[in-house]
């Protein structure tokens, strides 16, 4: 049976973030509240809870699971020579909408699917998320629903969908926005814009001119 904790209460917050950073270590899987919508995550180095998150929503490994971090820092531990378009970009839009696709170390340990050496990664702008993540480290985060189905900007939603395959569900209230981050790869010569979403291309242009668009 999974717990519930309504993060808008002060004392039920602290105990569910506690009980998700365990279960989390305990390569179970969490729901959390992000500033787009609910997201269900599991350990991001841990390649059977990362499978558990692309099982309970019916996705395959051609469909790898992004990864939320809790600090512009935890990128240089992940990926090398990060660019210095990228850390304008991260100045400039973390914590927020936007995900870079980078290349990881290929020394990481982890398996999220079929990613040819490159990884998503995204700092989210909400309290609750950041808090999670600082006590689990990185997590393998995907939106909280079934495939194919919409992604819930509720906890009740995402309960109704993905129900005991969770072990814990952190409620903050309806998410601020449906709308999904802005997705850059990092990896060519120049920032290309994937996906079109929370911040503007207009936007991404103010920071880096060179950007192009594959959309």
């Amino acid at each position: 049976m999974f717990r519930h904790y309504d993060c808008r209460e002060d004392s039920e917050r602290a105990t569910g973030l506690e009980d998700a950073a365990a279960a989390v270590r305990r390569g179970e899987l969490v729901v959390l509240p992000t500033d787009t919508v609910y997201g269900v995550g599991a350990d991001a180095f841990d390649p059977e809870a990362v499978g558990r998150v692309l099982r309970a929503k019916g996705r395959g490994r051609s469909m790898p699971s992004p990864v939320l971090i809790g600090s512009a820092d935890a990128l240089d531990g992940l990926v090398p020579d990060v660019p210095q378009r990228a850390r304008e970009l991260i100045e400039a839009f973390w914590p927020g909408g936007l995900t870079l696709v980078a290349r990881y170390l290929p020394s990481l340990t982890w398996d999220l699917g079929e990613t040819n050496g490159t990884v998503a990664l995204r700092m989210p702008a909400h309290p609750v998320a950041l808090d999670l993540l600082n006590r689990t480290g990185p997590l393998a985060v995907s939106s909280a629903n079934l495939t194919g189905q919409p992604s819930p900007q509720t906890c009740e939603d995402a309960e109704k969908m993905l129900g005991d395959t969770v072990a814990v569900y952190l409620d903050a209230g309806p998410t601020p926005a449906d709308v999904p981050s802005s997705i850059v790869d990092i990896t060519g010569a120049s920032p290309r814009l994937l996906r079109a979403g929370a911040i503007s291309a207009e936007r991404l242009r103010e920071i880096v001119p060179d950007l192009t668009e594959s959309i």
